[in-house]
């Protein structure tokens, strides 16, 4: 088989990131199940170590069934000051090897080392050399996954979680991916999973032998993309942060999301981000959208543009949710949610206009 390209990716992803910040900063929680998020009777969980993972709590779980699956869970309290901080740290890092770094979240990212700043030839030990660096600087494990593409990347680094890192050669791509369960592919969650086990579709082999045509009747534009990441294909290239002309932010979940509560609850990080972004930079934007990628790709997205300035982060979150609000009940499950404000201006740009009025 021949190989078109010869990049060298790596994804990035820091182990059970909120948590372990807790962990770092407070030893009473060390090595003990702890749940980032509120522990109140609507609440959800943030973010789940690793010791109450083992118990089946997870993300965007409701906190009633986290204490339910785990009565020793310890809540605390979200600081997203302080893990937008270890983010910058953790790029910061990024930034020494390549300009090449596109973010996925304040806590995992692509980066191509192909050409790097260092001359280092081995993506392997530049995968070694930033997770040591990261450990050294931040007291916090990463994860990585090296390979030739974005897909096989972040397939890889979830081979090894945690503290581990993992490689797939262009030689072993195609076979690596043929012997994985459906489920294991990421981007295909559950119900999507018990779709193709329906039509007898149960490894990446079994995938690989339908054609284009049948996915698509099946499920549509996702169908192509399952043909093509089932032959280990994916061209994407790693695309870093360029002047703005929006500030975003999105999460894809581990689990797909159905509730209000779940889905309030999996946009509130992203929201804080992105006024983060706003408070450091001082932009502020006209227009909000939010961004809803169903379990079966379908995307869609809401928008709404004011005649001023969107000046104070509790009407950004109030209008963000309303766009939710907007979408409910779901359908069908959200794998992914994300919002971005656009419209960029800084504030001395509008002095004397009018503050925020809905058109």
């Amino acid at each position: 088989m021949d190989f078109p390209e010869t990049r060298k990716i790596i994804h990035l992803d820091m182990d059970a990131f909120y948590a372990s910040v807790e962990q770092r900063d407070n030893p009473v929680l060390r090595g003990k199940p702890v749940a980032v998020g509120g522990s109140r009777a609507r609440g959800v969980v943030a973010a789940a170590s690793y010791e109450a993972r083992q118990f089946g709590v997870r993300s965007a779980m409701p906190s009633t069934t986290a204490l339910r699956k785990c009565p020793g869970l310890i809540f605390v309290k979200p600081r997203f000051e302080v893990y937008k901080e270890v983010s910058r740290q953790i790029r910061s890092i990024f930034a020494e090897y390549t300009p090449l770094i596109e973010p996925l979240s304040l806590d995992e990212a692509y980066l191509d080392v192909t050409e790097n700043l260092k001359g280092i030839a081995s993506a392997t030990r530049i995968a070694e050399q930033i997770r040591a660096e990261i450990l050294q600087k931040t007291q916090l494990t990463a994860s990585a996954g090296i390979s030739y593409n974005k897909f096989l990347a972040k397939l890889a680094s979830d081979y090894r979680k945690p503290n581990g890192q993992f490689v797939i050669k262009p030689s072993q791509g195609p076979e690596f991916v043929a012997e994985l369960a459906v489920g294991q592919f990421h981007g295909i969650g559950p119900a999507t999973a018990a779709r193709l086990n329906s039509l007898g579709i149960f490894t990446g082999l079994d995938l690989r032998q339908q054609t284009e045509p049948f996915l698509r009747q099946h499920f549509g534009k996702a169908g192509s993309h399952y043909y093509r990441i089932a032959r280990a294909q994916d061209n994407r290239p790693v695309v870093p942060d360029r002047l703005r002309k929006s500030i975003g932010s999105e999460t894809t979940f581990e689990q797909d999301l159905l509730t209000p509560e779940e889905l309030r609850a999996g946009l509130q990080p992203c929201l804080e981000s992105i006024w983060g972004h706003c408070q450091r930079t001082g932009l502020r934007g006209r227009t909000i959208t939010l961004k809803v990628k169903y379990v079966d790709f379908q995307q869609i997205t809401r928008s709404r543009t004011l005649f001023g300035l969107l000046t104070s982060q509790e009407a950004f979150e109030q209008l963000a949710q309303e766009l939710l609000t907007t979408l409910l009940p779901t359908p069908k499950g959200i794998r992914l949610l994300g919002a971005s404000i656009s419209n960029l201006e800084t504030p001395d740009d509008t002095v004397g206009k009018q503050l925020a009025l809905l058109l």
